[in-house]
């Protein structure tokens, strides 16, 4: 047989462009996406001799080997070892009435965030298209669900989804492909650190997903000390670009805020930020900062983020604490950093 890396992947291939026509397509496209085959011989009603055929020239998987480490939450962190050797990670979280993952759209992160354990790792490469998929496709298999058990996608692992956007919009496609993952648009949702271009190409998709921009700062001098990536993009150009997201999608835009001590978390902060969203409809999603070895920040005390919190509801501005799942594996926001937990 062929090695993995010489075979065409499944998993890169629009719907359409699966191998075999009309019926079978349909039979191999309900496999992969509706079943979760892993192996070609789990695929019982295609002929053994089609198989066999298909098994030479296609691969399903993208991975050479997986390390899932599960967290006392009930929440998993997979360390996936691509077929080049490269690393990512992707974080499966159950809750009561829905099962979330949250995968990666590359190995490491370009945006060095001072925060954040990914930025520090800097830049390895870009996901292709299958690489990001398959981060779903085997979790389900390995919680024992099928894959469109899982009804929501955030795109906030390691690296910036709006730097990889050709990969990461044609792996959207397949999750809201009806004989794809057949998810809502409404369950997806796109993390940005804020790329001006890459939000107005997302406007302009049709995939109606829904975005996340990660600020972190009301103002621009704080912004880029915590943020190197920053001073390419003031915040005034990235604001105008989320409000021609909102006015082309109708979509409700989440804010992702990282408190961290003595730095972004002032009470003239809290009021600057709302004033910056003013007339959009928006949710503030406020992370109290999760460790990591050598970082150079400290989490905000919990009473003055619930000050803040305030600050921001006082100001017309609805605002959650999202206390992060996984922090025990390594596994929480900004903790990824292809760590294997003591």
């Amino acid at each position: 047989m062929a090695l993995l890396q010489d075979q065409t992947s499944l998993l890169s291939l629009p719907i359409e462009q699966l191998p075999g026509e009309g019926y079978r397509r349909r039979q191999l496209a309900g496999w992969l996406y509706e079943k979760g085959a892993r192996q070609w011989d789990e695929m019982t009603d295609l002929p053994r001799a089609l198989r066999s055929e298909w098994a030479e020239r296609f691969r399903i998987s993208e991975f050479a080997d997986v390390a899932p480490y599960p967290s006392q939450d009930g929440s998993v962190k997979y360390l996936y070892t691509l077929l080049d050797g490269q690393k990512t990670e992707a974080v499966y979280m159950p809750y009561l009435n829905r099962k979330t993952i949250c995968i990666s759209s590359m190995v490491g992160c370009p945006a060095g965030c001072t925060f954040c354990a990914t930025g520090r790792m800097g830049f390895g490469r870009n996901l292709t298209t299958a690489e990001i998929l398959d981060q779903i496709l085997f979790a389900a298999h390995h919680q024992g669900h099928a894959p469109r058990e899982i009804r929501n996608v955030v795109l906030m692992g390691m690296g910036e989804p709006l730097l990889n956007v050709e990969n990461v919009f044609a792996a959207i496609e397949r999750m809201l492909h009806p004989q794809g993952l057949a998810m809502s648009p409404r369950r997806i949702t796109l993390s940005t650190v804020g790329i001006p271009r890459g939000i107005y190409k997302l406007a302009e998709s049709g995939l109606g997903v829904r975005l996340a921009l990660s600020l972190h700062a009301p103002d621009d001098e704080t912004r880029q000390q915590i943020i190197p990536t920053a001073h390419r993009y003031r915040i005034a150009e990235i604001m105008d670009a989320v409000r021609h997201y909102y006015a082309q999608t109708g979509r409700r835009v989440t804010l992702e805020y990282t408190l961290l001590r003595g730095v972004n978390d002032h009470d003239w902060q809290a009021r600057a930020l709302a004033g910056l969203f003013k007339g959009l409809s928006v949710h503030m999603n406020l992370i109290p900062w999760n460790p990591w070895e050598g970082a150079p920040h400290q989490g905000t005390p919990k009473a003055q983020i619930l000050k803040f919190a305030a600050t921001l509801e006082q100001q017309g501005i609805p605002t959650s604490v999202r206390w992060s799942r996984g922090r025990d594996v390594g596994a929480a926001c900004g903790q990824l950093a292809l760590k294997q937990p003591a």
